[in-house]
């Protein structure tokens, strides 16, 4: 037999603690009524000397016990426990046989040691301490029986005592394993409880969708970080918000409460006049006025411009197919248009036509060439640039290829660095300059416009503004002017904008148009930090 020398299981330390007041009070009772000879006629009735000594040992050895695993905190080791519930055993066993045999009242405290020893040991320990026990009665009750001090009836009781101790020993460790069973499973599904609400809290709270429940009183329980951005909020402690403070989104869930199958518009929140869109749910079945409510916050422009990306790529590879199909046909359109126009027998009127066939065809071919540059555009490689230098090269590369052209630069920074494709942001400035120039010289005659660099104060980000002195755009078609295939020109493709802006959000830059302090038509490029670009 092996003895483990774990510790004792958990459960089990309130247990142990009381067994080891138990068998210290025990002992000092039994040695109290001894002394005081309340009942001489049963403690130590045949050797008293012996059951004193015995009594006064047990007590001393029982006392020094429990300071030992009161100092070690009641976690002793299996081993150390077979030990004292050994000890308990034979100072039982001594003041048995000194107090009349195994017919005195004092071997039924024998149970309780066995039983002790089925809760606290393993099963074959527990066994182990239960076969000493009967083996030490059967052996004392022999042992009396050959000296004539017991009769062969004694015998019974000592095989008696012995079947109560197994029983004793294997009921309680059978009862105990079964226990401890039950609480390692317990502790098994707690602890995956708790992971499992770790793990949803840690969904909750990193999720791009703003989270909010609110109890029936109107106060915030819990709210997530996504909410907390959307609805303009420092913290997301709850407890300390009420839907009060956000009358918009209280409104709608009155609204929702009374019509349940009403669609929550979209609706303005937060300093940047964010626009989203709210989802409510009861958390708990029953009536929803009784319930507490579990919002859904979006941010429906980000919602809005995913799915236009994806309608935009499907359009794009379209497109890119329907691009190719076409500029077979149109090519060959286009060649027999001049192959005509060079006929010596071709009328002025008919000549007319082909000029017409033709600056078509040419249209047609820069739409078809935008659109197969846009289905094939590549990754940005943002490289490190210093603007200042690099406008000014710029300017002079256009200049060489358009010589009518005169642009101006002002910049009130000496330094200005940023990070973008290179490639990308000459497109991007050809296209504008090209706008610009050819909107100046329909309003004054004069192809004239102005580059302006700076960083912005409050985000400290570079910028570049192309200013020209064209009539503007007209307020009801800036929002669409960044939009595929919109142009306000019969010559025009509607793609440049589109391409430009899209040229400048690949590189975490930004493309807006505005109206200057002065009231002349700007396209501003935001560029991103150079210390900040992912």
């Amino acid at each position: 037999m092996v003895i483990s020398t774990t510790a004792v299981d958990n459960s089990n330390y309130g247990i142990l603690r009381v067994y080891a007041y138990y068998r210290t009070l025990l002992s000092s009772i039994l040695l109290l009524m001894f002394y005081t000879k309340v009942a001489d006629d049963i403690l130590g009735s045949t050797e008293p000397t012996v059951f004193f000594y015995t009594a006064l040992t047990y007590t001393v050895l029982n006392i020094a016990t429990l300071l030992i695993l009161w100092r070690g905190h009641f976690q002793p080791k299996n081993r150390q426990i077979f030990i004292i519930l050994l000890c308990d055993i034979i100072a039982m066993m001594i003041m048995m046989q000194t107090s009349g045999g195994v017919e005195s009242s004092i071997g039924y405290l024998l149970l309780v040691c066995a039983a002790a020893g089925g809760i606290f040991l393993q099963t074959q320990a527990s066994a182990a301490l239960a076969a000493i026990a009967t083996i030490m009665v059967i052996g004392a009750t022999l042992n009396q029986v050959y000296s004539g001090q017991a009769n062969a009836r004694t015998m019974f009781s000592a095989g008696t005592m012995g079947i109560l101790l197994f029983l004793s020993a294997l009921t309680l460790n059978y009862l105990s394993n079964r226990i401890r069973t039950s609480n390692l499973e317990a502790a098994s599904q707690a602890e995956h409880a708790a992971h499992l609400e770790r793990m949803a809290q840690l969904i909750v709270e990193r999720m791009r969708t703003g989270v909010l429940v609110a109890n029936p009183a109107g106060q915030i329980e819990l709210i997530n970080q996504a909410a907390a951005k959307l609805l303009g909020l420092n913290d997301t402690l709850s407890g300390q918000h009420y839907l009060h403070d956000f009358p918009e989104i209280e409104e709608h869930l009155h609204l929702w409460k009374a019509y349940p199958h009403t669609r929550t518009p979209h609706i303005p929140m937060g300093e940047k006049n964010q626009e989203i869109r709210l989802g409510f749910a009861t958390l708990e079945g029953g009536n929803t006025n009784n319930a507490s409510t579990l919002i859904f916050i979006e941010d429906n422009r980000t919602l809005t411009q995913e799915a236009q990306q994806l309608k935009l790529a499907s359009l794009g590879r379209l497109t890119a197919s329907i691009a190719h199909e076409i500029r077979n046909p149109l090519g060959a359109i286009s060649h027999a248009s001049q192959l005509l126009d060079e006929s010596p027998d071709l009328q002025n009127t008919d000549r007319r036509m082909t000029e017409i066939i033709n600056t078509n065809t040419k249209r047609v071919n820069q739409i078809i060439e935008n659109v197969l540059q846009l289905s094939r555009r590549r990754a940005s490689q943002p490289e490190p640039i210093e603007l200042n230098q690099w406008v000014k090269q710029f300017i002079e590369d256009y200049k060489h290829e358009d010589l009518n052209a005169d642009i101006k630069l002002n910049s009130c920074n000496n330094l200005i660095e940023t990070k973008m494709d290179t490639s990308h942001l000459n497109q991007v400035l050809t296209n504008l300059c090209n706008n610009g120039l050819r909107y100046s010289k329909e309003a004054t005659d004069n192809a004239t416009l102005t580059l302006e660099l700076g960083i912005d104060i409050q985000s400290e980000l570079p910028y570049i503004r192309v200013i020209d002195n064209g009539e503007g755009i007209a307020e009801d078609n800036r929002q669409h002017i960044f939009e595929p295939f919109f142009t306000t020109e019969a010559s025009g493709s509607g793609l440049g904008l589109y391409i430009s802006k899209e040229l400048c959000q690949s590189n975490q830059a930004s493309l807006n148009y505005l109206i200057t302090e002065t009231g002349k038509s700007c396209f501003q490029i935001n560029f991103a930090h150079p210390k900040r670009l992912v």
